[in-house]
């Protein structure tokens, strides 16, 4: 007889290897090739301890990252002989605790096929059962208070399991087992329907009560599995134009959800990526055009003048009831909801419910409730698909927390983001987790939400930071709260440089060579060769890491009264022509739309130089020529102006008008451009034609500074402007035969910049601590 000898090796796999069904993928290759030893999770993901024939280990080895669970990423595979031990089965361990790790923890992930069918069997235990969940589906993110990830762990614990999730939970071979959401009508969680004095309590009856508050055009406020939504019906106009009103929401578009892909084909045309986004397990709000001939007619107040309706697909088992058929109700359900984040506009998203019934009690007539807890708060993802690759405008519900690989080791730091549109990033090693959404820094509310953020992910990473980032802009709260933390140095990143910096290391950049990086966007700090204060905007800088040479930029030109430039287009459209020497026609759109007193404090503030901050704002310039051919004077939202610029050039003519820029040196001089534009008003040119023609000379300016570098040298489009994606088109298309980076992990605008600051601010921290040689 041949004795076979035994081997026993330890095996560490390490990514999103935790509630994402890996150690019953373990059990399931370990007992198939007749394999003995155990599997548990640990802070750094799971260990292994496997015997048997070298043979059947390394068959084991190259199974183990085959076929993986839906949700499982693994990173990494470290394997490491150790003595045999002569188990006699397989088994599947308890977590370790205590020790430090990087484990990553998955994001939260729509219901689930196999879930959404038993929820729709009369004859499954959990049929309606608006919490259904399974290893492969449910809340994640939202639901974790520690690592490593087990029930105890989670908002869950209190939740004692019934005998018969219980025997799931233990089974290995069941769907369910170790799933910590895990529950039944019997032991999870349930909801609660509340309208003034009145309380329904019960599944059918709470969405049956819902549906009847939508047909009666009231707006209710929804717990869903990261925070609050203000829903009602998106057919309702009078219900849309007062959600509008109560939310004090002006112009900027509603989100839209619907029951499943067929129902937003009726609402919006879809490309085969955008439809495979919108099914992805993220289901995050695509952007998507209207369809040509929808199949449902929304209310005109859900995105009034835009093109593109967001659309998600409902992603939570409770959302999906929301649009079946509630037994012992009357009417029909809903076929399109507004579901829009639950707070006013600036305030983060409620998520607390003691919080939620006092903060958003002016603003529904009704509250569906549910008391499974949400430790931390998400909002929804926004993407957009540009030439079938998915651009995130908003990264958050969906992809947060999964972290960004990085192309090189860092040392344990914390980047404070930005103002507008913040996300916070915690990194070390070769990860860095950047937060999901927080918003917009415009009160002590969303600065404690951000600081949550950052707590949440230092503990849950226990990244201890040695050092902290944030924007030179003295008047950001962000960099005031880095500033404030005890003894932590804080390195100061230029926001432009942070811009190229995310696109570099989102694309795994090892920063061995300099990129050409456009950086345009509204607003960033910076300073002129003089060292006086700009505002940045149409920057284009030669970077790496460890700095940069601004090597072009558009010429400065004066922003009326900072802020309120931004909000009043067709003042900064005065100011700027003032500044060039142009003299508008008391015609010209942007001179009607100011009244007396504004066309003289705008045009005596540039004379004098008053009041005006120098801006170099690639946004702003989109803004001016927006007002100067009557698209947008005044704007309800971030980039309105810009955007609706944008959504009028898609209807242009090619070649109807040429524009151009000069430039002189390393300054991009818009003069011309501003010339021509207001002639070809005059001449009662299409807007639609200027606006298309703007836009292509936009490229043409960006490809003539790229020429002046040879080839091999990357050109990076990347800060808030490069969300247009008719202009990305247009540039990428001028550079054909050059390596074009743009975003396709972080957001381009300033959600992405935490990630460029962490990796500024990690590297210069390398450098500080490598050794000097002797």
């Amino acid at each position: 007889m041949t004795t076979v000898s035994l081997e026993r090796m330890r095996v560490v796999a390490t990514g999103v290897v935790q509630g994402v069904g890996f150690r019953p993928h373990v059990y399931g290759v370990a007992t198939r090739l007749g394999l003995t030893g155990h599997v548990s999770n640990n802070p750094s993901g799971v260990e292994i301890e496997i015997e048997g024939s070298p043979g059947a280990l390394a068959e084991f080895v190259r199974q183990l990252n085959a076929q993986l669970p839906p949700l499982a990423r693994v990173d990494s595979i470290d394997v490491q002989p150790i003595a045999t031990k002569g188990d006699d089965h397989f088994a599947i361990g308890e977590s370790e605790t205590g020790q430090a790790g990087l484990t990553l923890v998955p994001p939260d992930v729509a219901t689930c096929d196999d879930c959404l069918a038993e929820m729709a069997d009369p004859s499954d235990r959990r049929y309606r059962y608006p919490f259904i969940n399974c290893t492969n589906c449910g809340p994640r993110f939202t639901i974790i208070r520690d690592l490593p990830y087990d029930r105890a762990s989670t908002t869950m614990a209190s939740f004692g399991l019934c005998d018969r999730c219980h025997a799931e939970y233990v089974d290995p071979s069941d769907r369910r087992y170790h799933a910590q959401p895990v529950a039944c009508p019997q032991c999870g969680p349930q909801l609660q329907f509340r309208q003034g004095d009145m309380t329904v309590a019960g599944t059918d009856a709470v969405v049956g009560a819902v549906q009847a508050s939508f047909a009666q055009g009231q707006i209710v406020a929804i717990k869903g599995i990261g925070g609050y939504h203000l829903a009602c019906d998106a057919t309702n106009a009078a219900a849309v134009d007062e959600l509008r009103r109560r939310k004090g929401r002006n112009d900027k578009p509603f989100a839209l959800m619907v029951v499943d892909i067929s129902t937003a084909s009726q609402l919006v045309d879809l490309d085969d990526a955008e439809r495979q986004v919108l099914t992805s397990s993220a289901r995050p709000i695509v952007l998507a055009s209207r369809a040509a001939s929808p199949g449902i007619h929304l209310a005109q107040g859900v995105a009034p003048g835009n093109p593109l309706l967001g659309v998600m697909v409902a992603y939570s088992p409770l959302h999906r009831l929301l649009f079946e058929p509630c037994p012992g109700a009357q009417g029909a359900p809903p076929q399109v909801l507004v579901m829009t984040s639950g707070n006013l506009s600036n305030e983060p998203i409620a998520y607390d419910d003691a919080d939620a019934l006092q903060r958003l009690v002016g603003l529904a007539d009704a509250f569906c409730l549910h008391d499974r807890p949400i430790e931390l708060p998400c909002d929804d993802s926004v993407v957009r698909v540009v030439d079938g690759e998915v651009q995130p405008v908003r990264r958050s519900r969906g992809y947060a927390p999964v972290p960004v690989s990085l192309p090189f080791p860092v040392a344990p730091v914390v980047a404070a983001g930005a103002e507008l549109k913040n996300t916070a990033c915690v990194a070390k090693g070769r990860h860095a987790w950047v937060s999901q959404h927080v918003g917009d820094m415009e009160n002590l509310e969303t600065l404690a939400a951000f600081g949550s953020s950052v707590d949440a992910f230092t503990r849950m990473y226990q990244v201890r930071p040695q050092v902290l980032a944030a924007d030179m802009h003295p008047g950001y709260l962000t960099r005031r709260w880095a500033y404030q933390q005890a003894d932590l140095p804080v390195v100061d990143v230029q926001h432009h440089h942070a811009h190229v910096a995310a696109l570099m290391a989102e694309h795994g950049l090892e920063g061995t060579a300099p990129i050409l990086g456009v950086a345009f966007d509204g607003t960033g700090y910076g300073l002129a060769a003089d060292g006086s204060v700009q505002a940045w905007g149409g920057e284009v800088l030669l970077a790496d890491y460890d700095g940069f040479e601004r090597v072009a930029h558009l010429l400065a030109l004066p922003l009326p009264g900072g802020d309120e430039g931004v909000r009043n287009p067709c003042r900064t459209a005065v100011a700027y022509a003032a500044a060039v020497g142009l003299d508008l026609d008391h015609n010209s759109p942007a001179v009607v739309a100011c009244d007396p007193t504004e066309l003289k404090v705008v045009r005596r503030q540039v004379e004098r130089n008053i009041g005006c901050v120098p801006t170099t704002s690639m946004g702003r310039l989109f803004d001016v020529v927006s007002s100067l051919i009557g698209v947008r004077h005044r704007v309800g939202y971030e980039a309105q102006a810009a955007i609706e610029l944008e959504f009028l050039a898609g209807r242009g003519r090619e070649q109807a008008l040429t524009l151009a820029f000069s430039l002189h040196g390393d300054v991009i001089d818009p003069a011309p451009v501003l010339a021509d534009v207001a002639d070809a008003v005059a001449a009662g040119v299409a807007p639609a034609d200027i606006a298309l023609a703007f836009h292509h000379a936009v490229a043409d300016m960006v490809a003539a500074v790229a020429e002046r570098f040879d080839h091999p040298t990357p050109v990076g489009l990347t800060g808030g402007v490069f969300q247009n994606t008719l202009l990305t088109r247009l540039v990428t298309r001028r550079l054909v035969g050059r390596t074009v980076l743009t975003h396709r992990l972080v957001p381009p605008n300033d959600g992405g910049l935490a990630l460029g600051q962490a990796v500024v601010a990690g590297r210069q921290l390398n450098e500080r601590n490598r050794p000097s040689c002797v």
